[in-house]
């Protein structure tokens, strides 16, 4: 086994010359000791070790296997994957199948062999990175439908779980939302998510297109409908056909394609421009803006009939500086994934640079928050990007310390929210920001349903 194991060894042991004897025996391994339940415990949700040698008497009651029993446990409910190696005295068979049953690796009764434990430890480190090599095999085989989608905001979850709903019907779905936060994600997702995964997601935008030359894009025309149509073109709509064509700003669709489009929803047939035959098509409508539809009807610009056939179920999707914790949370994705783009690799965003990203209003939303940090990434001179770096030196980008002891019981969600998203997932770091210590945060974010 070698010592370039990024995961260590926890060894768990009360009798302080045992544990110094095993370290001594393992020095191949990165190990990390303790001698009780809870410190064991802290040093795996820490840590995360890849193996644990541990002896089930522990204190206070070292006569007793029942703190070795409940340890067991909590690492295996914490972390599954970890195999445990149970240390048990001579003649305690009945304890070490009663550990085996609770999902123990395996035993070995003391005095032990180091040579055979450090083989069973060496197997055991293996099987646990094939484990974990299969996993991300899986996933890159199996992407979530929403895995282009990153954020801790509990209304931006909620969405998330309505897609997922109504993916595996045909209504049609109307994202509501301002520029750049995320609706053909959204849109993509839910194409992802529904039977029509494996047919074409097909996406136009309604604002992108003369009005002339709109009508043929969305319904395709025959051979010599006009002049330059020197053969049959299908439309987006046709292209589409057993997958999901996108709108995007449908706001803009002009009144007459507004008729032509409300009839294709009502009879599920197109007719191509200059063409004499109904043709059917079976595609789900997704569509997508940032205008208010409303007032638009009230002014006449778009047709009440036509915003209740699109509008079956409506997504209203909150802009990024409503959403807790993902400015920041999007900002360290962001550095890393430009960072390995331009083989820049290690680059972190300071301090200063997260307060003034989580300060700064994000007027054009995700794409907004995207685009500066790539051009930060790109631009820094070193591997530290600055407010200034990222173009928010004219903030301050000193919001306020969170302390959750000044924080009162409505806005904890908020603040644990934006606690872990300004620690980049580092738990530790975390609690500090938040001024408690981590098996408090732990708890705490076990209440609230947050991961």
């Amino acid at each position: 086994m070698s010592s370039e194991k990024t995961l260590p060894l926890l060894i768990v042991e009360d009798d302080p010359a045992l544990q110094k004897q095993l370290r001594w025996s393992f020095d191949q391994y990165e190990t990390i000791a303790a001698a009780d339940r809870e410190s064991a415990l802290a040093l795996v949700h820490r840590h995360h070790p890849a193996v644990v040698t541990m002896d089930l008497g522990l204190p206070p009651d070292a006569d007793s296997v029942s703190e070795g029993f409940l340890l067991l446990e909590q690492i295996l409910s914490a972390q599954p994957d970890t195999k445990v190696i149970v240390l048990t005295g001579q003649n305690d068979r009945a304890n070490a199948l009663r550990a085996i049953g609770l999902g123990a690796y395996d035993f070995f009764a003391k005095p032990f062999e180091p040579e055979l434990l450090t083989l069973t430890i060496d197997r055991a480190f293996r099987l646990y990175e094939l484990q974990q090599e299969n996993r991300r095999l899986q996933a890159a085989q199996h992407p979530t439908a929403l895995g282009g989608l990153l954020t801790r905001d509990a209304g931006m979850l909620r969405i998330c779980r309505t897609i997922e709903k109504v993916a595996s019907s045909n209504a049609t779905v109307l994202l509501l939302g301002e520029s750049g936060t995320g609706k053909e994600v959204l849109a993509r997702g839910l194409h992802e998510a529904s039977p029509r995964k494996n047919e074409r997601f097909v996406a136009i935008n309604c604002a992108a297109i003369p009005e002339n030359l709109l009508e043929s894009e969305l319904f395709g025309y025959e051979k010599g409908a006009f002049t330059g149509a020197a053969k049959t073109t299908l439309g987006k709509i046709e292209t589409a056909h057993g997958g999901t064509l996108m709108l995007d700003e449908i706001g803009d669709l002009p009144l007459a394609l507004q008729a032509k489009l409300l009839r294709f929803l009502q009879e599920r047939v197109i007719e191509r421009l200059g063409g004499r035959h109904e043709i059917p098509v079976d595609v789900r409508i997704v569509c997508a803006t940032h205008q208010d539809l409303k007032s638009h009807i009230k002014e006449g610009r778009f047709r009440e009939d036509l915003f209740y056939r699109l509008a079956e179920i409506i997504v209203d999707i909150p802009p990024l500086r409503s959403r807790d914790g993902d400015a920041a949370l999007l900002a360290h994705a962001f550095v890393h994934r430009f960072a390995n783009d331009h083989k820049r690799g290690g680059m972190t965003l300071t301090e200063d640079a997260v307060r003034a990203i989580e300060a700064h209003n994000w007027p054009g939303n995700v794409r907004e928050l995207e685009n500066a940090v790539k051009r930060a990434v790109i631009m820094a001179d070193g591997h530290q990007i600055t407010r200034e770096d990222i173009g928010l030196d004219h903030l301050e980008g000193t919001a306020n310390f969170i302390d959750l002891r000044l924080v009162r019981e409505e806005a904890e969600r908020r603040a644990v929210a934006t606690a872990v998203s300004r620690a980049d997932g580092n738990m530790v770091r975390a609690s500090e920001i938040l001024g408690i210590s981590r098996p408090t945060l732990y708890d705490l974010m076990h209440r609230l349903g947050l991961k």
